[in-house]
């Protein structure tokens, strides 16, 4: 049970959760602007590369933070698997259930941004976005992809879920107050990633 779970954490999925998932059956589709022009990655595939590990926070637009030791692939290093051309500048990401967001290229560069598939060790819930997510923390975490299942590179930035819903495309975090579930406590943030507490 990954700190996420103990803590209780908030669970939202805009498109539901999908329950016929698992790291056996899991498949992440690469296509686009990238020179093989598709790659397939097995769950067993992602756990073999490069491993790092960041202890920050999701921030969720909706009114909460939380910390933990998130683990995976950094997207920096999963670049050398897929090899974009020079036109991609952004990665339009998809759910399971075809939930989008599309995040420009060099916001995925941020050392910390992950191709998630654990939690402080801890293979992560089906719940909070297992197999795998994508892990942002410099933006609004409607732009950290639960359940993802497709990646495109691409040359402009295309309208995902909730940004066709009003939401902004740059997605960065404003400064404003946010309930911390590590400690329950509400806290005042600045603005941009939360580092703060």
């Amino acid at each position: 049970m990954t700190i996420l779970k103990q803590l209780n954490t908030p669970v939202f999925y805009a498109e539901g959760i999908p329950r016929n998932v698992t790291a056996d059956n899991y498949q992440l589709k690469v296509d686009g602007l990238i020179e093989e022009g598709q790659l397939t990655f097995s769950f067993a595939q992602l756990k073999a590369m490069p491993f790092s590990s960041v202890n920050a926070r999701l921030t969720s637009v909706s009114g909460w933070s939380v910390r933990a030791d998130w683990q995976g692939v950094r997207f920096s290093d999963f670049l050398a698997y897929v090899k974009p051309k020079p036109e991609a500048t952004h990665v339009n990401f998809a759910s399971f259930f075809h939930y989008t967001t599309a995040v420009p290229l060099e916001k995925l560069m941020y050392e910390k941004v992950l191709i998630c598939h654990q939690v402080g060790g801890e293979d992560l819930e089906i719940e909070y976005g297992g197999p795998v997510r994508t892990f942002i923390p410099h933006l609004w975490g409607y732009k950290s992809i639960k359940g993802l299942a497709h990646m495109t590179f691409v040359d402009r930035p295309i309208p995902g879920y909730w940004e066709v819903r009003g939401y902004p495309d740059e997605a960065e975090i404003e400064p404003g107050s946010t309930r911390d579930v590590n400690s329950g406590k509400t806290r005042r943030i600045k603005g941009g990633e939360v580092t703060e507490f």
